[in-house]
């Protein structure tokens, strides 16, 4: 067995004999020699070791990845793995035999393959606590023998801050890549010649590093995650960890390694982190591409567009999600961590409901036949006793009683313990209970920096509400209004003086003492008084009901998986009595069984609820009434939640395949921006026109337009397409219309109706 603190240890080691010897051919004069030595791949054999250019090493992911706050969390954790490659190692699939991975003494995983085959997408998903994060982490730090030649990249955490702008973060780690690939190729061109198989490697992957692409495509992909021209020049080092994170995100689809493993990339990040990382996966563009949770804290648009995005995937994808919506979306397989097996299913998670159901009948059929057939021959047995004409009979049916055992028997379906809780009943509270009169907010207090303005309405102990709307419209702070953690800059927010708030967010588990039981925590927290008096025995069925029971009782919560962490949160909340709830975010955590839990105990609780979520199925399930919050107020939708996800992508003009299809080039020309190429689907229209807006990288959408010169007699483009400053929408009752810009007016447009995708 091999842990992760010995295989860093030894790359450790690797890395100071390396230094060592670079130094000392240095010294003896041999300094050009020694740099064609240290290039990676470069000693003789047949085989190009891309692993050694991507980020697989333990010093790229620390470098990239490593924080303080992250090294401590893995502090005390010992993993170990086993397994075999059985695969070629030349070939791009995976297979993997005899798998086993143990954490801290307790088998996770026993006794199983890992089959992965390029152009499939998998989805993993298990129970809280199975060990699905540590699964990615494991092939991340190559803890069981993978092929050299796999460049694999993991994500689990945000851009590093630096003075580089966002577009410069997503796009310097492929311009690194690139220059140690060409210095590669020289350097087996000239030690090895023209013949060398790794050169066939090296070319197709400079011809998937296209330079002239670098921008626009950065550009593509951070838009898409909801940065601005303005929020793209922006150093890393000025963003919150959400904004980094989707920037690290964009990073990892564009370069794409082989293999790509992002792991949790939104926890523990505030809102806006998300999208720095997020970027950076996205512009890396891995063979194989592991997400573990990439929608946590993302906006509804955002998710919609990763959606879309990644169901474009084109190399191997297992990604870590509790959105059944987002799985359905993106998934041509699945991979079910259970029973410390792993299980593969073709189709997307609802096919896997399916064929899973339907294999439980099966094979709760045949078993009971077995134990059936079992029942009677050991009934006839019995009942031949020591009569001789029978005995020649009994041992013929022990004999075939011997044989199915020997072949083994059907197991019963096994059925995993699932999560279920209720939330207290309260006592309802007469309207009004939580009313906002004529509400305006800004965090500096200024007028002209107002996040919303003169905001009218209540929430009761009746209501069920979602808040939607982009990241930055203040979803988060509407409820900090709410629960008085923000006084309004103007207007007043009332609560009613017997209101009990219980709030979830998305740092609640911050509040829990990792060094602390489960059960010590509770009893501490909560001390016996002259009013309050609970045993320890109350307090093991207390938590038994949120799903933590057994030896899970007496672990400390810095060894519980972050679900667990969010199901003692949920106790918390439910030893409070709350008669409103105000939940963001209550899912980025728990397994697609605890949402389900999530959702039934929201049904059958009696007081109000507001609720922020990304995951489209448990607003559908909860909510009553959507609340989007955009320019400054709160408007109630009219329609349910999927058809504001209707709305987002009929919103999104532009999709990627579309942008990348112009191949702009991006140089600057006179106050615009102009491009040369001007083929829409391989073919040039004649006499077409094409204007993009939104500046450079950010196009909202494309226009091709008919007929010959300008009508104001204005220079015409030579090539056809220009970068002009974004029309602005509005929203009227008859949908969406734009307000053109002064640098189109000269120009015949066909139509000047409201943009849409294909127009």
């Amino acid at each position: 067995m091999v842990s992760a603190q010995k295989a860093a240890e030894k790359a450790e080691k690797a890395a100071k004999r390396n230094a060592k010897k670079a130094a000392k051919q240095a010294a003896s004069g041999d300094g050009e020699d020694s740099a064609g030595d240290s290039l990676p791949g470069s000693a003789a054999g047949s085989q190009l070791d891309l692993s050694k250019l991507a980020l697989s090493s333990t010093d790229d992911l620390t470098k990239l990845m490593g924080t303080a706050q992250e090294k401590s969390a893995i502090e005390g954790v010992s993993r170990c793995v086993t397994g075999v490659l059985t695969s070629r190692p030349t070939s791009r699939d995976i297979k993997i035999d005899g798998f086993s991975m143990g954490l801290n003494g307790v088998e996770l995983i026993q006794d199983c393959s890992i089959e992965l085959t390029i152009g499939r997408r998998y989805g993993l998903i298990g129970q809280n606590g199975s060990g699905k994060t540590n699964f990615l982490c494991a092939l991340a730090e190559r803890e069981v023998p993978m092929p050299d030649h796999l460049d694999l990249y993991h994500l689990h955490t945000e851009a590093e801050p630096s003075d580089k702008s966002a577009l410069e973060a997503v796009i310097d780690y492929i311009k690194e890549e690139l220059k140690k690939l060409e210095a590669l190729e020289e350097h087996i061109m000239s030690e090895h010649g023209p013949e060398d198989e790794r050169l066939e490697a090296i070319y197709n992957r400079l011809e998937e590093i296209d330079p002239n692409k670098f921008e626009s495509r950065a550009a593509e992909l951070l838009h898409g995650l909801g940065f601005s021209n303005k929020m793209m020049a922006r150093s890393t080092k000025d963003m919150s960890g959400g904004w980094r994170m989707r920037v690290a995100l964009a990073r990892a689809l564009f370069v794409k390694p082989t293999l790509l493993l992002l792991d949790e990339p939104t926890n523990h990040l505030d809102l806006e982190a998300m999208r720095v990382a997020l970027a950076r996966a996205l512009f890396v563009k891995p063979t194989l591409l592991l997400l573990d949770e990439p929608t946590n804290h993302l906006d509804l648009e955002a998710c919609v567009w990763l959606e879309e995005y990644l169901a474009e995937y084109e190399k191997c994808l297992i990604i870590i999600s509790h959105s059944q919506d987002f799985l359905n979306g993106v998934c041509t397989h699945i991979i079910w961590l259970t029973q410390s097996k792993l299980a593969y299913y073709t189709g997307n998670y609802d096919t896997f409901l399916k064929t899973v159901a339907e294999n439980s009948v099966i094979q709760q059929k045949k078993y009971e036949k077995e134990q059936d057939d079992i029942k009677h021959i050991k009934q006839f047995i019995s009942s031949c006793g020591t009569y001789s004409n029978l005995v020649k009979q009994a041992k013929s049916k022990q004999k075939i009683l011997d044989k199915m055992y020997a072949a083994g028997l059907t197991p019963p379906v096994a059925k995993e313990t699932t999560f279920k809780f209720t939330f207290p009943d309260c006592d309802k509270l007469p309207p009004p209970v939580l009313p906002f009169i004529d509400v305006s907010f800004a965090y500096s207090g200024k007028k002209d920096d107002y996040l919303y303005t003169n905001l009218e309405f209540g929430v009761d102990c009746d209501s069920r509400v979602a808040l939607v709307g982009p990241n930055g419209a203040g979803k988060s702070t509407l409820l900090k209004l709410m629960t008085g953690d923000l006084s309004p800059t103007e207007g007043v927010v009332n609560r009613h003086t017997h209101l009990t708030i219980g709030k979830y967010h998305q740092h609640s588990t911050e509040v829990l003492d990792n060094s602390e039981t489960c059960l010590d925590f509770f009893r501490n927290t909560y001390p016996n008084t002259l009013t309050f008096k609970r045993e320890v025995d109350e307090w093991r069925s207390f938590l038994g009901r949120y799903g933590v029971t057994g030896k899970m009782q007496t672990m400390k919560i810095g060894q519980l998986s972050e679900g667990q962490k969010s199901r003692l949160v949920f106790a918390m909340i439910c030893m409070s009595k709350p008669n409103l709830l105000l939940l963001d975010e209550p899912t980025n955590h728990l397994d697609l069984e605890a949402i389900d839990a999530l959702a039934e105990a929201i049904k059958l609780f009696n007081g109000g609820l507001v609720l922020v979520s990304h995951d489209f199925r448990l607003i559908d399930q909860v909510a009553e009434q959507i609340w989007v919050c955009d320019k400054k107020t709160v408007a109630v939708w009219k329609g349910d939640i999927r058809a504001y996800k209707n709305h987002l992508k009929s919103t999104m003009t532009i999709t990627t395949s579309r942008l990348s299809a112009l191949q702009i080039d991006w140089s600057a020309s006179g106050g615009g921006h102009r491009a040369r190429g001007r083929r829409i689907g391989g073919r040039r229209r004649a006499g077409a026109r094409i204007v993009v807006w939104g500046g450079v990288g950010c196009a909202e959408g494309v226009r091709v337009t008919t007929g010959g010169a300008r009508t104001d007699g204005g220079p015409s483009s030579p090539d056809g397409l220009w970068m002009t400053p974004a029309p602005r929408r509005s929203d009227g009752p008859n949908g969406p219309s734009l307000t053109w810009p002064p640098e189109l007016a000269g120009w015949p447009l066909a139509s000047r109706a409201p943009l849409v995708e294909g127009s």
